[in-house]
């Protein structure tokens, strides 16, 4: 009889702990929830059983002994895009929605955004819903707009206000001191820009035995080059953001300018022939008719410059030639005395050829 008693209260126990070993527990792993049955004695043999491998930077909340009632909080962490201060960045979490990933990156302090990934179809993705518990707001071109509270992503909220994104528009999604989220389109608008501008030409000179001392003539006029420049500009939401150049070259070389300078010694004034008219190139140059040579060559305005801007005054001088005989500035400039006191200077040196069709009015 002692024996049947004793193997009755040892049943009896048995039974107690196969009832205590037996727990029920529910199994929360990334907000889906499920009800477990398990004899486990610990958190990790219960994840082992549900077949759940987790890895460094995975969540699991409690841990240690199992027990009965309890729920297993499980975490994978994954990665997402941030913007912070300006520098885009990779960075694990176990956030599941955006709110709660903001809430944990808020500890960083500064400018931190979520950054949006644009899909093949061009919607922004999230990689996190956005779900809005509060005041929300969508900041695009220069405005803001309410969005309404809720569960939504990033996508359905832009379609709502009917915003169109461009292929390089970023999307992003911070939270404001007072809580409210926004979601930011920023336009970013990337195109190649050409600009010239002006390549100086190079100077030379060179003798001429051909030309008298004193005189200078332009053989080859000097072109300016150009220089082309193509760059690429990155502007977002209108304010240049980046300028990579891409090419910076000479697409139209200067064209230098030659000038022949004379090296040929002048001839010595020819002398008086001592009375009668004056032989062409020769004689005394104060008693010609200065004043039929004007009227033929000018009109007899002193101030008068030719069409083309080369020829100047009563005997129409160009400047080098005016330069020769001691003329400064421009002769249509000088008064018409030494205008014509340089003019007889020049007969002196050069004679009468120096008018080709009105010097035969000087002896008239």
């Amino acid at each position: 009889m002692i024996a049947a008693a004793t193997a009755v209260v040892v049943l009896a126990s048995g039974g107690v702990a196969v009832a205590d070993a037996h727990k029920t527990v529910t199994l929360d792993v990334d907000g889906v929830l499920t009800t477990v049955s398990t004899f486990s004695g610990s958190v990790d043999g219960l994840l082992a059983e549900q077949g759940l491998d987790l890895g460094t930077r995975d969540t699991v909340t409690p841990t240690g002994a199992l027990r009965d009632g309890v729920a297993i909080e499980v975490r994978h962490a994954h990665q997402i895009v941030i913007n912070a201060d300006g520098t885009e960045q990779q960075v694990w979490t176990t956030a599941l929605t955006a709110d709660e990933a903001l809430t944990m990156l808020a500890s960083r302090g500064g400018d931190v955004r979520l950054v949006a990934n644009r899909s093949n179809s061009g919607r922004p993705d999230l990689s996190l819903d956005l779900t809005l518990d509060g005041p929300a707001q969508v900041q695009v071109d220069g405005q803001t707009h309410a969005v309404d509270d809720g569960s939504t992503t990033v996508a359905e909220a832009l379609d709502h206000l009917g915003v169109e994104l461009q292929p390089l528009d970023r999307v992003g999604v911070t939270r404001a001191a007072d809580g409210t989220v926004t979601v930011i389109v920023n336009r970013v608008v990337v195109q190649d820009v050409t600009t010239t501008s002006e390549v100086p030409f190079a100077a030379t000179e060179q003798q001429d035995p051909s030309l008298y001392t004193g005189t200078t003539k332009v053989t080859t006029a000097g072109v300016p080059g150009v220089r082309t420049l193509v760059e690429r500009v990155t502007t977002v939401d209108g304010a240049e953001t980046g300028r990579e150049t891409l090419s910076d070259e000479v697409t139209q070389a200067p064209v230098d300018q030659v000038t022949n300078v004379g090296t040929k010694t002048r001839p010595a004034p020819a002398p008086s022939t001592g009375g009668g008219s004056p032989a062409v190139g020769g004689g005394d140059a104060a008693s010609l008719n200065w004043g039929a040579l004007a009227a033929c060559e000018s009109g007899g305005n002193p101030t008068i410059v030719s069409a083309n801007g080369k020829y100047h005054g009563l005997y129409q001088f160009s400047v080098g030639t005016w330069q020769s005989v001691g003329g400064t500035g421009l002769p249509s400039q000088a008064s018409a005395a030494e205008q014509t006191a340089r003019a007889q200077m020049l007969y002196n040196r050069s004679g009468a050829g120096q008018w080709p069709h009105c010097g035969p009015r000087l002896f008239s």
